[in-house]
């Protein structure tokens, strides 16, 4: 691993206000998104970085309009190209701190293509997946994450496509980082993003997110007060899969390899039997299973599901530079010019 592009900045003081930009914020009254950026001010915050260190790209969307709300260097693009300009950015100057931003519709549809080979590169930066389920700023049509059946502008009968699952396709494009949060829960996204800046390379946060316009209650059984402790299971790197309003639930894999949710105590279960989480296994199928877990037959799976150690991109692109350098026989600019077929005019 070489140390010319590790992160190391002297200690700053700063607080989430530093990072508020003096622009209105404008999204719908009870949107996911406010929580979302209270928890980005609060992780950057946190990092101890300067703000001239840090670059928040964004698409086209809702969730897109980020970049104005923060009082960081930032780039509002075009519609899906996020991760194009984000990957340009990073590694122009690999010390910049990337937060991506895109939503479900920008990331997934008309920058699918950008998505996945940001991930496939392992780009040294954290993309933020806002998922509602639904295009928000162009006024509901389904999106790529729309669920089978939904009734939309542009579905008017329930759409007949088989919706992405983001971690699936991310799992696909070899993502070395993938962890998911909830809109309203603020301490865990601060983590998240935390974790994502401490991993090196492309890390994946998607982050359940309500649109209160056009799919109000898409995520309601692991939101709602009543429902949510025996629908969340939030993973910790090295702690059993424990979950439930009496944290009495917990996974086990069956023969078929398939996980089970099974009752503690019950037909002789005991906490020993419960699997324990390992982020760092290099084998992706447990992040796989774990990451299509859905409402209602298992909970969904929060936290960091999958991180695992790689060299990123930019990396890999210094030493190659470095490794050119060494042996070339062009040094400076002067070598260059004088290399090859030249000629001397008179």
């Amino acid at each position: 691993m070489t140390d010319t592009i590790l992160k190391s900045h002297s200690p700053v003081n700063l607080t989430p206000k530093d990072f508020k930009s003096d622009q209105e914020v404008r999204w719908c009254p009870g949107c996911g998104d406010h929580g979302v950026l209270n928890s980005v001010q609060k992780a950057m915050a946190a990092m101890n970085i300067p703000k001239e260190k840090f670059a928040v790209i964004s698409g086209i969307g809702c969730s897109s309009r980020f970049p104005y709300y923060m009082n960081t260097y930032g780039f509002h693009t075009i519609h899906g190209r996020a991760a194009a300009v984000a990957s340009g950015v990073k590694s122009a100057n690999p010390d910049l701190e990337i937060l991506q931003v895109s939503g479900d519709g920008d990331a997934l549809a008309i920058g699918g293509n950008h998505f996945i080979h940001a991930i496939r590169r392992n780009i040294d930066m954290t993309i933020l997946l806002f998922n509602n389920e639904i295009y928000g700023l162009t006024k509901g049509q389904y999106s790529p994450t729309s669920k089978q059946g939904m009734v939309t502008k542009t579905s008017p009968f329930g759409t007949i496509e088989q919706p992405f699952h983001p971690a699936e396709l991310a799992l696909g494009a070899q993502s070395k980082f993938y962890a998911r949060s909830i809109d309203t829960n603020i301490k865990l996204t601060t983590e998240l993003l935390l974790a994502g800046s401490k991993h090196k390379g492309t890390s994946i946060i998607e982050v359940l997110q309500n649109c209160v316009i056009y799919n109000d209650g898409a995520h309601t059984l692991i939101t709602d007060k009543e429902t949510k402790d025996d629908f969340q299971l939030i993973l910790h790197h090295g702690e059993r899969m424990i979950f439930g309003k009496n944290r009495n639930k917990g996974l086990v894999l069956g023969g078929n390899g398939k996980l089970i949710v099974v009752t503690i105590g019950e037909f002789g279960i005991t906490e020993q039997d419960i699997l324990v989480h390992d982020a760092h296994n290099p084998d992706p199928h447990m992040a796989w299973l774990l990451s299509n877990m859905s409402a209602p037959e298992y909970p969904v799976a929060l936290g960091v599901i999958r991180d695992v150690a790689a060299l990123s991109y930019e990396e890999k692109m210094v030493k190659q530079i470095k490794d050119v350098q060494a042996v070339s026989s062009i040094k400076c600019m002067d070598d260059l010019l004088n290399s090859g077929d030249t000629w001397e005019v008179k």
